[in-house]
């Protein structure tokens, strides 16, 4: 595991945790309109909405920052990669059994159960964007430059000619 932490990370940091707290905004909003609209049917539908897409969208963020803590392993890319793919694949499977388990049901509102997931993908997508605007990264983040090499242990032919021979 890695002691630096790279530069994504404080920025995924930061989105999972202003997205949680518009999550929770959206939450209370999405209750009091869906119960407004439809009754206790509407409250559920809104809330159940909400929560899916915290759940699938903080998911992608989680796993990233999962994997980021095998930075500076030589395997560093497969295990990443394998991380984040099984996040994606997770919320394929999720994203499936959720619909098997939502569809028909009649506590649910389709309507306002939509419109609570579009709005918090919305909101996320808004979150992802101003916390991208406000963090400053450099250009060129977690690159290093090779240490100078030794004139004695530098290949002879990048050796200088010294002395005259």
């Amino acid at each position: 595991m890695n002691a630096q932490p790279i530069s994504s990370t404080p920025i995924l940091r930061t989105t999972l945790i202003w997205s949680g707290a518009v999550t929770a905004v959206l939450a209370v909003a999405g209750a009091v309109i869906g119960f407004l609209v439809d009754g206790g049917t509407g409250l559920v539908s809104a809330l159940i909405g909400v929560l899916i897409a915290a759940v699938f969208l903080a998911i992608t963020g989680a796993s990233i920052l999962i994997a980021n803590r095998w930075y500076a392993d030589p395997l560093y890319v497969p295990v990443f990669f394998g991380i984040v793919l099984g996040g994606w694949i997770l919320k394929l499977v999720v994203f499936i059994v959720a619909l098997l388990v939502l569809r028909g049901q009649p506590w649910i509102d389709s309507t306002i159960f939509f419109v609570a997931v579009v709005v918090s993908v919305l909101a996320s997508l808004v979150v992802d964007v101003v916390v991208l605007l406000r963090m400053r990264v450099p250009h060129v983040s977690d690159a290093s430059l090779p240490s100078e090499v030794l004139e004695d242990e530098a290949p002879v032919s990048r050796r200088r000619d010294i002395g005259g021979s």
